[in-house]
């Protein structure tokens, strides 16, 4: 199995004692990040006359207006990685890209590759990855992880920064450093946005690596991105600079790394040598494209509106969490519906307290979230499954989805890929069928009190329907249990074959876990 992708704190309370133990016991030395010059600020390439998205957003402007970009659903994950790929192949001036997680897996390689490729073409190229795991988490060695992202900085035209760095960079100064300053650890950055020359971007949930581009034999998950042009790329922009600006984060040379010209070269061969060897990357060209008919095409696909791109923000020493009163600002305007779909939900009194007055206006609301059976994070179901019933019984609709869902083998798994179960990973929301949110904000303490967050607000009938039909057919019986309560006030789970009375579960284990974690505070998920 892969990490999880959603790594719900670096260190538990519940394994403190064990690490403690791990440190005393563990002699090697740590090896510590150099003390460093601050680079000078640095700011997003103004889009320019000649780049390969310029005519799509000069037809938006004409006919709608300078505020206006337009926008497309990524909903199969086959096309969260060809699209991605389709931007970094059509970049003339600048690609920027900020994730949580990087893989060093076939997606994760074949996405380096394809920006190494930019880089060469004479690209400006600026990666911001979370150092909790650093670039390349299934690579080796944290020395090795830490060996590929010098590697990848060395390129001229390449820049990688880390947000949130360790000081101790091995494996027992990671953890002495964990426990002793826990809170600043446990701050981690969840943005996923890439952008290209200033006019394209794609902002959503999906992070790089294998199970969220439908390429993983085990699992894939059920994610969502939109492709937008225009205004909104700008937007995203301002967001990243502050990112990458901001004192949160260290530029890579920090760790005066040595890397040899030969280094590079072999590095690279190895690299082109994985992606053309890699069976689950055989209907995807390995070297760059011209994507000009996709492009072409592209333009009859998009629906126009206007956007608000919305980010938690680093400031000196802390962050301005922001995301989830955007979130509730846009649930209080719903007038007729509310559709949800998010994959960790913990709600609280208040979350409960506004579906009541939701109801109570006239609002029908439906949420869709995992089931257990589906969940890669059992230990946010932990503290999820004591809300089922005040979410019910606030009139909601309540969804969770199917592990085996039909829906699987078009939106989770990319073919020749078929994997043994699929995942929900999805963060969106549709109002009154007018108004989208698209993000990679959680429902949960962490999203909303800890980690950074950002997120698409669009105003545009055309997306919100088409979303909107989207998760009405993931509520499908074939993909979704309907979680009810019987005339006696108990949970009941029913699909389009059968009903059970307790929650559905891929095996045993899973439902240990979910015992075992509801002792861990759920402030931490």
């Amino acid at each position: 199995m892969p990490q999880p992708s959603k790594a719900a704190f670096p260190l538990s309370p519940s394994i403190v004692v064990i690490l403690t133990l791990v440190v005393g016991l563990t002699a090697c030395a740590s090896r510590t990040a150099a003390p460093y010059v601050r680079p000078a600020h640095e700011f997003a390439l103004p889009a320019q006359s000649d780049d390969a998205f310029v005519e799509i957003e000069s037809t938006i402007y004409l006919k709608h207006g300078p505020v206006a970009s337009g926008f497309k659903l990524l909903d199969s994950n086959e096309d969260g990685l060809r699209w991605r790929l389709a931007l970094i192949d059509s970049a003339r001036h600048s690609i920027d890209v900020q994730y949580y997680l990087w893989y060093g897996d076939d997606a994760g390689r074949i996405l380096a590759r394809r920006l190494l490729d930019a880089a060469n073409r004479g690209v400006r190229v600026r990666m911001l990855v979370d150092d909790l795991n650093t670039l390349f988490t299934d690579a080796g060695s944290i020395a090795m992880r830490d060996k590929i992202a010098a590697l990848m900085d060395a390129h001229p035209n390449l820049e990688l920064r880390l947000f949130n760095p360790w000081t101790n960079r091995e494996i027992a100064g990671r953890i002495s450093e964990g426990m002793g300053e826990f809170k600043r650890v446990n701050q981690r950055m969840h943005n996923k946005v890439m952008i290209v020359d200033n006019r394209a971007t794609i902002i959503g949930g999906r992070n790089i690596g294998d199970e969220y581009m439908g390429l993983h034999d085990e699992f894939n998950f059920h994610d969502l991105d939109v492709l937008g042009i225009g205004p909104v790329a700008r937007q995203a922009s301002i967001k990243f600079d502050a990112y990458w600006n901001s004192d949160w984060v260290m530029p890579v040379s920090a760790l005066n790394i040595e890397v040899s010209a030969d280094e590079q070269e072999e590095a690279l061969a190895g690299l082109i040598q994985q992606n053309n060897a890699a069976a689950s990357l055989a209907y995807f060209e390995k070297d760059p494209q011209t994507w000009s008919a996709e492009l072409v095409g592209l333009h009859d696909t998009l629906h126009t509106g206007t956007s608000q791109v919305i980010s938690d923000m680093p400031t000196e020493g802390a962050i301005e969490h922001v995301m989830l009163e955007q979130i509730h600002a846009m649930i209080d305007v719903a007038q007729s519906e509310l559709l949800i779909v998010n994959a960790y939900i913990i709600p609280t009194e208040r979350s409960i307290a506004k579906l009541q007055m939701l109801k109570k206006r006239g609002v029908e609301v439906k949420i869709l979230t995992n089931s257990l059976a589906s969940h890669d994070v059992p230990a946010v179901n932990s503290h999820y499954k004591q809300w089922r019933k005040p979410i019910l019984e606030s009139g909601a609709k309540l969804f969770e989805a199917r592990h085996d869902a039909e829906i699987q083998a078009v939106v989770s798994d990319t073919k020749p890929t078929r994997a043994k179960f699929m995942g929900l990973h999805s963060k969106a929301m549709v109002v009154d069928h007018e108004r989208v949110f698209i993000g990679s904000m959680n429902y949960d303490p962490r999203s909303s009190m800890i980690n950074t967050e950002m997120g698409v607000f669009i105003e545009s009938r055309a997306l919100a329907e088409e979303l909107a039909q989207l998760i009405e057919r993931d509520m499908q019986p074939v993909n979704s249990w309907r979680v009810e309560l019987d005339s006696e006030g108990e949970l009941r789970w029913i699909n389009d074959v059968e009903t059970v009375t307790s929650q559905p579960a891929r095996n045993w284990w899973q439902r240990v876990q979910d015992v075992i974690f509801k002792s861990v505070p759920k402030e931490y998920y």
